[in-house]
């Protein structure tokens, strides 16, 4: 199970990023680096965790052109990532896939974050609700040979039906029960998450922003594993 929690590294400067992961030395061994720590200096930091063995997920959301996805993703081979996010759009995942061939990189399509609703997807024009949407583009995900998928824990068994036992259900949003759900909207816990076949959860605030980090994480993991 230490392998399935990948903590969010969710705080504003590397040096903070780096005293949490002193505090969970031995317990965690997967971090997930966003916007936020990328802009402060995450990137370079990412690449030392990388380079001493620890994984790393670098969530980008990358969207662009077919060629400039692509470029980014050689790049970001180079740096010894473990898994990187792709917004699911089928060119830019495709670009993706053919960028990231031969390496050990798990490019994640990311379907529909979980900050949004049905009220959200219609704010912005989709046709489709959140759950079906999520659906479609984990088949398109399939099609255009992604390692895995990022989806709410609550539509992490529907995906699983879809792309089968090996692909990755990547699941952020994940909340101990009776804990804060801050912006999130479509939230799990992560005995939950594991029961409805998330391969890995991200959690961030509950872990970093607690008092005793360990003491938290450790609680997260016991959890999984009764799952």
């Amino acid at each position: 199970m230490q392998e399935r929690l990948i903590v969010g590294l969710d705080v504003p400067t590397v040096k903070e990023a780096e005293q949490a992961v002193r505090e969970l030395d031995g317990i965690v061994s997967f971090y997930k680096i966003g916007y936020q720590l990328a802009f402060a200096g995450g990137l370079d930091f990412a690449r030392e965790l990388a380079s001493g063995g620890t994984k790393v997920f670098l969530d980008m959301k990358l969207l662009d052109i077919d060629h400039t996805v692509a470029k980014g993703v050689e790049n970001i081979v180079k740096m010894g990532m473990t898994m990187l996010t792709i917004h699911a759009y089928p060119k830019a995942m495709q670009a993706a896939v053919e960028a990231a061939r031969g390496s050990d990189l798990c490019l994640l399509a990311v379907s529909v974050l979980t900050s949004m609703d049905e009220q959200d997807m219609i704010d912005v024009g989709y046709e489709y609700d959140p759950h079906t949407l999520v659906l479609r583009r984990s088949e398109q995900a399939l099609h255009a040979g992604m390692g895995g998928i990022v989806c709410s824990a609550a539509e992490a068994e529907a995906v699983r039906r879809i792309v089968g036992p090996d692909m990755a259900v990547v699941t952020p949003g994940i909340r101990p029960a009776g804990s804060d759900h801050g912006d999130q909207k479509r939230v799990v816990t992560p005995g939950q998450a594991i029961r409805n076949g998330s391969s890995h959860l991200v959690v961030g605030r509950p872990i970093v922003a607690a008092a005793n980090k360990r003491e938290a994480a450790e609680a997260i993991l016991e959890e999984m594993r009764a799952a």
